[in-house]
């Protein structure tokens, strides 16, 4: 019988094997990293206007192959398809943002010197860049880091999550198709240990990695043992205002969906919801109603609003943590009971009576659970908001928009706010974290700029 390691994709809504696949071993690594980086060497002297022209051919490819690609990620991590199409869509719009605006970003800037002489500002790609990504936006996690970082010049490579491995596989092979040179996107099929091989090879540059908070200590530490730059883009539980002047019918809205889409398995989510208790009773009556007729199921029929969670650990593990806080004085105001049925689901749920020291509070609840927080008034709403250990985003509900603009701009810490509405990422905003949702920046312009060198070419006059 044969030890090799494998990868095993499994789908959550049937709990049937997809495929295997085999992990690769350490000499087949370094060989995979050794071709990225040779490929990069002649990448970074393509001129801008040409890779331009690939990333645009990569939005088209992803837009020719929507509806396979959108069946392949609602097949291994339970996505609704309806979800699955708007990722690529999003995918595509990146693509095009990319492409349009990777230029300007990265031209060069030319200052004056104080001593008279002229300054030259280049943005130079800096080599191999080595990302670690999650299965919840199996598409769109690789698309934002390396479109991104191929407009900039720099070589890909990806670990993507074991139950999203075809996905990684597809996005490989479309990328070529579209015109992009061999081996400069690479899918690594690896385990733990191969994996921090990579992060202290020489030839790799920097790190960037979207996952849990203590995965993002722990690549962070190795990483920097290594001194190579990392972006984390980490978990959350981020909070949504809802304030005595909202319009609650607007707010049950958007806080439903935005509790439940992508089956609640979003890290910039609306989690706990932080209500004014002038119209606590309001909202918590209309939230719980909404939130009860959500119906679970197959995720590719239409009138299905939560599928299958992406694994049985992660549905478990959810679970635990409302029957934690329920020993903790929380109260289950709807589900919160693991289906009697095929597959990896759970009902959405709503926590009442939330308080510090209950999971609910304090964690990231990765799954369509909601937690309901009272507050007394606006000022201390935010100070519920901000009082947690994560900072990646959060949302306000209220009539009085330059209010709400100016509790976004000088009190919310987090690096994203939503007033009136909930939404995941844009292509021409910045998309990150602080505190223990990390740092760094996608999206925007700025992702574009993570792992560059700004170089300072100074020529001094005579």
């Amino acid at each position: 019988m044969s030890d090799k390691k494998v990868l095993t994709t499994i789908n959550p809504a049937t709990e049937e094997q997809i495929a295997t696949y085999d992990v690769y071993s350490k000499n087949q690594v370094k060989k995979e990293i050794e071709l990225c980086h040779q490929a990069f060497m002649s990448w970074k002297q393509v001129s801008l206007e040409d890779r331009a022209e690939k990333i645009s051919a990569i939005g088209e490819h992803l837009k020719k192959n929507k509806a396979p690609l959108a069946e392949l990620m609602t097949r291994e991590m339970g996505k609704l398809l309806k979800h699955s199409k708007q990722e690529i869509d999003l995918c595509i719009a990146i693509c095009q943002y990319t492409a349009k605006n990777g230029q300007k970003e990265l031209k060069d800037e030319h200052r004056e010197l104080p001593d008279g002489g002229k300054g030259i500002i280049t943005y130079s790609p800096i080599g191999v860049i080595y990302g670690i990504q999650p299965w919840n936006f199996p598409v769109y996690q690789v698309i934002r880091y390396a479109v991104a970082n191929l407009m900039a010049g720099n070589g890909v490579l990806l670990k993507h999550a074991e139950n999203v491995t075809g996905c990684g596989l597809t996005l490989e092979r479309l990328f070529k198709e579209a015109g992009l040179p061999e081996n400069l996107f690479k899918v690594l099929l690896l385990d733990h240990d191969t994996s921090d091989m990579v992060i202290n090879h020489d030839l790799v540059r920097g790190v960037t990695l979207t996952g849990s908070s203590g995965a993002g200590e722990i690549i962070a530490e190795k990483a920097g043992k290594a001194l190579k730059k990392t972006v984390l883009e980490l978990g959350s539980n981020d909070a949504y205002l809802v304030l005595a002047d909202a319009d609650i019918e607007l707010a049950v809205k958007h806080c439903v969906r935005g509790r439940v889409y992508n089956n609640g398995e979003t890290c910039v989510a609306a989690k706990r919801f932080v209500v004014v208790k002038d119209v606590y009773d309001e909202f918590t009556k209309a939230f719980v109603e909404k939130m009860s007729q959500l119906k679970i199921g197959d995720p590719k029929a239409e009138d299905v609003k939560i599928g299958p969670m992406a694994r049985e650990d992660l549905r478990d593990k959810l679970h635990k943590q409302v029957e934690d806080s329920v020993k903790n004085g929380a109260e289950v105001l709807c589900g919160g009971e693991k289906p009697n049925q095929k597959g990896f689901y759970y009902p959405a749920t709503v926590l009442g009576n939330v308080t510090p020291g209950q999971p609910a509070y304090d964690e990231e609840l990765f799954g369509p659970v909601a937690s309901l927080i009272k507050a007394n008034d606006d000022d201390d709403a935010m100070r519920i908001a901000n009082d947690s250990r994560f900072g990646l985003g959060g949302g306000i509900f209220s009539k009085d928009t330059d209010k709400a603009i100016n509790m976004a701009k000088h009190h919310f810490d987090t690096g994203i706010v939503l007033i009136n509405s909930y939404g995941v990422a844009q292509p021409n905003m910045p998309f990150g974290g602080v505190k223990d949702s990390g740092y760094g920046r996608e999206h925007g312009g700025f992702g574009i700029k993570e792992f560059v060198n700004a170089k300072s070419i100074m020529l001094l006059e005579r």
